[in-house]
């Protein structure tokens, strides 16, 4: 069969609508898709062909389908040999674990750094060795492994360290470890220079000298590097007869770890990495880790898990610990065994993520009316003294979703500042903050395309803010001049339906690159409007079908969208766009609309 994709999404605005209430264009992300309402009781294989196109329309091959509608770790997994430095790694390890040497586990304070950690961690258990961990403080370390700490690790016993989700721009705590005799393995995702630090081995997939085969695996998270890295891990002690009479560690029991630091990383869902969230989502309804399942619990999660729950429930319990409270609390919940201590960290990090919110929203409010007098740059740069640090990157990304541009959150003290920046899809962010770093900027600074993180002179903060503005300008006004509410589907109220719901779910997860099924549906008039919580926009619709549905619209009540929805602007139609999804609060389970845009459909 001849391999086919679909074309890119056509000029012609869907339903008419060439600018909604939110300004936007309706567009099909690939081919047209305006079904009636009879999705349920369709044609046979209507299903299939909903499937196949959501499959097309983010980028799979005709001929490539089969693999993509089911992505497994078999159908996904590379040989982790094509990385640069994976096997002088896995024989550094593998060494490690034949002569019982002491190892430390050297994590970044967020999720993806946590679970990296924890994986290590566990498969070394696995594999006869109790390695130890190190988890810096956001506040007193920083970002990144510091020569200081790697220094005591070595003079404590440990003659290895692997640092995860850190080290690749650590050149001088590198060098104060090697000239200490404690070699270090790097296992990172962020962008590096030219110049790498001096490690054992540096496993990176962003490396600027990698293969062009480990290259295609630069969006893997932290966690998906470590993974390989256990992957080739066991493949060697494997040739070295290391398993003659005992059993191999269970690889696919840590995708758990895997899919929950990936998720909560924000790294884009195809290829590999939504094999890794797809069949680590399985792992995780098992229940089988005694902290995960602790941690459900606190988040009153007594469902089977999805993907959305790692964003929106455990990973930001876990993240809490590593912004305002203890940084080793996630690698604790993730590596105990002992049930009560998992219950017991599970509920502090829930109680430190009820404190985060807090102290999120004061920094937000107040960043938020920093924004007007920024309206004409291309890149929000803002910045406070008392911010919180370990708040500053959700303000960011909060801020990135209101306006469409990149933002850069600065808390200042007396001394220096530690930023925060989250970027729109096409605009490099991090590549820009490198830039700045070298261009003497910045005292610290890294990331990749979507997130970056710095350290800067406060004196420096107008340069600062002008450079990102002039490098970043043109490509912020391509990417917003692109931006419109790209769709999948069209339909009639009464095609929103359970079945339509889980036949949409089916080709998940969904996430960055892989986005989520986008339907349009209408024309309705609005039965009844509400605010419900703090800001958030509840809708009773009824179409000229008959049928009726709810649509609810997340932190939307003040917008201009909400204002016209709630007062019904005189009983006029509309059509409503976002996200199907399934309300279960009722007696059986009803589909529901999570509303993104509106439009007048008369």
């Amino acid at each position: 069969m001849a391999s086919r994709t679909l074309p890119p999404p056509t000029l012609a605005p869907v339903l008419g609508i060439a600018a909604s209430l939110s300004g936007k264009a309706w567009r099909w992300r690939g081919g047209n898709m305006e079904l009636g309402s009879d999705t349920a009781d369709g044609p046979r294989g209507l299903d299939h062909a909903i499937l196949d196109q959501l499959l097309l329309t983010r980028g799979v091959a005709e001929d490539d389908l089969i693999r993509h509608a089911q992505p497994t770790l078999r159908a996904f997994l590379p040989d982790p040999s094509i990385f640069r430095d994976m096997d002088a790694a896995a024989e550094r390890l593998a060494h490690s674990v034949m002569t019982g040497e002491r190892v430390t586990i050297y994590g970044d304070y967020d999720v993806d750094g946590a679970t990296s950690a924890a994986l290590l961690v566990e498969l070394l258990r696995q594999l006869g060795l109790e390695a130890g961990y190190y988890i810096p403080d956001r506040l007193l370390e920083g970002y990144g492994p510091s020569g200081k700490a790697l220094v005591k690790l070595g003079e404590t016993g440990s003659t290895l360290v692997v640092t995860v989700d850190c080290g690749a721009m650590a050149h001088e705590a590198l060098g104060m470890a090697r000239d200490a005799g404690v070699d270090v393995i790097v296992v990172d995702h962020h962008k590096c220079s030219p110049d790498l630090p001096p490690a054992t081995a540096l496993v990176n997939p962003n490396r600027l000298d990698e293969s062009d085969l480990g290259a295609t695996h630069g969006h893997l998270a932290a966690v998906g590097v470590a993974f390989l890295l256990g992957v080739a891990l066991v493949r060697t002690l494997r040739t070295r007869d290391w398993f003659a009479g005992k059993a191999e560690p269970d690889l696919m029991g840590l995708l758990d770890l895997v899919a929950l630091g990936t998720v909560a990383d924000v790294a884009a869902l195809h290829g590999l990495n939504r094999a890794f969230v797809a069949q680590g989502l399985k792992v995780l309804a098992r229940r089988n880790r005694i902290g995960m399942a602790a941690l459900m619990d606190a988040s009153r999660l007594n469902r089977v898990p999805q993907c959305s729950d790692l964003g929106f429930a455990l990973g930001p319990r876990i993240n809490a610990g590593g912004r305002i409270g203890e940084s080793t609390l996630g690698v604790r919940l993730l590596t105990t065994t002992d049930p009560d201590e998992a219950r017991s960290i599970a509920m502090q990090l829930s109680q430190l993520n009820e404190e985060r919110r807090a102290i999120e929203a004061e920094v937000q409010e107040a960043a938020e009316a920093q924004i007007a007098g920024q309206h004409n740059m291309a890149v929000h740069v803002i910045a406070g003294h008392g911010w919180h640090p370990g708040v500053i990157g959700i303000v960011a990304g909060r801020i990135k979703e209101k306006t469409g541009k990149p933002a850069v959150v600065i808390a200042l003290d007396d001394v220096q500042g530690k930023g925060s920046g989250r970027s729109i899809s096409g605009v490099d962010l991090g590549a820009a903050i490198i830039a700045a770093r070298e261009a003497g900027l910045l005292v610290a600074g890294g990331g990749h395309a979507m997130a970056a993180g710095l350290t800067i002179d406060p004196a420096q903060m107008p340069a600062f803010a002008e450079f990102l503005d002039t490098r970043l300008a043109r490509d912020v006004e391509r990417a917003r001049a692109g931006a419109a509410m790209l769709l999948d589907l069209a339909l009639a109220p009464g095609g929103l339906t359970p079945e339509l719901v889980e036949t949409l779910e089916a080709a998940g997860p969904y996430g960055v690159g892989w986005p989520a099924p986008r339907i349009a549906v209408g024309p309705v008039r609005i039965i009844k409007a509400d605010i419900v919580g703090k800001d958030h926009l509840r809708l009773i619709v009824s179409g000229n079908d008959g049928r009726s549905f709810k649509a609810i619209a997340f932190r939307a009540a003040e917008s201009d969208m909400g204002q016209t929805l709630l007062h019904r602007n005189q009983g006029r139609r509309f059509y409503l766009a976002g996200r199907a999804r399934i309300d279960d609060w009722g007696n059986r389970p009803a589909a529901e609309l999570q509303l993104e845009d509106a439009a007048f459909a008369d």
